[in-house]
């Protein structure tokens, strides 16, 4: 083969190696970093047990609004505006065909909420925490 040859099919692949990243990245949201809250808020964090489940994530919803899915070694952390809130949660993949589990939450301005999803038999329960285990936050829908 001659050196013309060679030279093609590496700048051939190279291309097909970059247009191939491009795509990927366009496929793959770019993480934004959470705003900054402005008025009366409250801080929201749901972290998950450590015995929670590896195969399993958390379907994260305020208000009925899907704010987040929550994987392994990752939590949510996010702002609501004081007043009344709803906050579910559902385990997915949902095989055993289980419904959502929903606390009322009360958020006062300034405060921190701090909840941690474990199970309760087979039940998903959401459980007021002191406790904030650090790990990676999960990105936003």
């Amino acid at each position: 083969m001659n050196r013309i040859n060679v030279a093609v099919r590496i700048s051939f692949c190279a291309g097909l190696f970059i247009l191939g990243a491009i795509q990927n990245a366009k496929a793959r949201p770019i993480p934004t970093p959470a705003p900054t809250p402005s008025g009366k808020t409250a801080r929201l964090i749901v972290q998950r047990a450590p015995n929670f489940g590896s195969d399993l994530f958390i379907r994260l919803s305020i208000d009925g609004k899907r704010v987040g899915d929550i994987p392994r070694n990752q939590h949510y952390g996010g702002f609501v505006l004081a007043g009344r809130h709803n906050v579910s949660a559902l385990a997915l993949p949902n095989t055993e065909a289980r419904r959502p589990t929903s606390i009322a939450l009360i958020a006062k301005p300034g405060k921190v909420y701090i909840f941690t999803a474990s199970w309760s038999l087979d039940r998903l329960v959401l459980v007021p925490s002191t406790y904030y285990m650090p790990t990676t936050r999960a990105n936003r829908n």
